[in-house]
């Protein structure tokens, strides 16, 4: 493939059904684009047959390598039974490349988002959880990333500072507010918290509710990182609101694998990491023409003076006690 001024250019919908049917399948040449903008991702209509989800990984981010080992913990789950959407296997391989893209087919899952606000909801997606990381705890990975204060704070501070995004008029305040966050977290990002395979980005999007089960839909972000990172994202609201929500993702979890309550101390370092990459992501994507489009209030003043107004919060809450557990 000829490189194009973003890497989905030729990703065109013959190229599409080309690339499906390279896998042998025939295609009825129903194509239908999902939300998706990191990688791309279409319903592909398949001939006698239930549609399927074609995803191609977006060239550049992660080595074959790296794919594969988000396959593989995916088909482990899968024969453990831990409900989530694998990738399908064609003559033993998951990883397909046609028309100079990587690409993966999945089953297509239909159903409903997770309630945050639900507690069996909740409970449920802990025993999922609970299962994934004793699952996970068995072995590292050996290619995917580690959650380190570097990749998703130090480098996402650079990459803004160092690119024209920042007005000058905030350009001070962002790096500021940034350069502190990061002296104050650093501390606890030194200390060897226990490591595993996790899930990556448990957010309810990348949940479907089926059959009264939380369906796993999206393992891309996959990597080594302490259990409280595959948790955190499931609580929410004032404080009282987040022990209960915490309370019951435990009842479930802890049924299969042991939290360590110290890892509450990391639950707002990873809110800023997380607000610090996102905007760093965003930066770093905003030539691939989908960016603008999806997400057009980026890299605009009013933008950065919110970021960063989020920020000095979120800064605030690193000063408050962490949470405790409550009646798990």
């Amino acid at each position: 493939m000829t490189q194009s001024h973003h890497p989905y250019e030729a990703l065109t919908p013959d190229v599409v059904i080309d690339c499906v049917e390279s896998s042998g399948l025939i295609s009825d040449a129903r194509i239908f684009p999902l939300n998706s903008y990191e990688n791309r991702v279409y319903q592909v209509g398949i001939e006698d047959a239930e549609p399927l989800i074609a995803k191609f990984y977006r060239p550049g981010r992660w080595t074959d390598e790296q794919i594969l080992e988000e396959h593989q913990f995916t088909l482990e789950m899968a024969a453990a039974e831990i409900p989530v959407v694998a990738p399908l296997q064609f003559d033993g391989r998951t990883l397909l490349e046609s028309e100079g893209f990587r690409f993966a087919l999945f089953p297509r899952r239909g159903g409903r988002q997770l309630e945050l606000d639900n507690f069996d909801h909740l409970e449920q997606v802990g025993t999922m959880l609970g299962r994934i990381h004793a699952l996970g705890s068995a072995k590292p990975f050996t290619y995917r990333p580690t959650l380190t204060l570097q990749h998703f704070a130090i480098d996402s501070r650079e990459f803004i500072l160092d690119g024209d995004f920042l007005p000058r008029e905030n350009r001070q305040a962002y790096a500021s507010i940034t350069g502190h966050i990061i002296e104050q977290v650093a501390p606890l990002f030194e200390r060897e918290w226990k490591l595993l395979r996790l899930h990556g980005d448990c957010h309810s999007g990348n949940f479907l509710w089926r059959d009264e089960t939380p369906w796993f839909v999206d393992l891309d972000d996959c990597l080594m990182g302490p259990a409280i990172q595959d948790i955190w994202m499931l609580i929410s609201g004032n404080r009282a609101e987040q022990t209960a929500y915490l309370d019951a993702v435990l009842e479930g979890y802890e049924t299969f694998y042991s939290f360590d309550p110290q890892q509450l101390q990391l639950v707002e370092p990873l809110r800023c990491l997380r607000q610090m990459h996102h905007a760093a992501w965003l930066a770093r994507r905003w030539q691939d023409p989908a960016f603008p489009q999806a997400f057009p209030w980026f890299n605009t003043p009013r933008y950065w003076a919110e970021h960063i107004l989020a920020l000095r919060e979120q800064q605030s809450a690193l000063l408050e006690p962490p949470l405790t557990l409550g009646a798990v």
